[in-house]
């Protein structure tokens, strides 16, 4: 799987595969493929939420640290 896959995407994928879950539009073969897929991304998906959110703690903690120094 790519790992510059924006999280948009990787979204819609996974709602594309769930479509097709609630639909019966998977034989046995397909769904195992398609759950392992589904693992995958949203593997990718809490990795890229996991890093913004460390990104963002960081910029705040920046901007309380300068604005304590003021």
């Amino acid at each position: 799987m790519e790992t510059n896959m924006k999280y948009e995407e990787a979204l819609r994928q996974l709602e594309a595969i769930v479509e097709k879950m609630e639909n019966d539009e998977l034989d046995v073969d397909e769904l195992g493929v398609e759950l392992k897929r589904a693992q995958q991304l949203i593997k990718l998906c809490n990795a890229k939420l996991t890093k913004t959110d460390e990104e963002i703690k960081k910029i705040l903690s920046a901007e309380d640290k300068d604005n304590a120094g003021e």
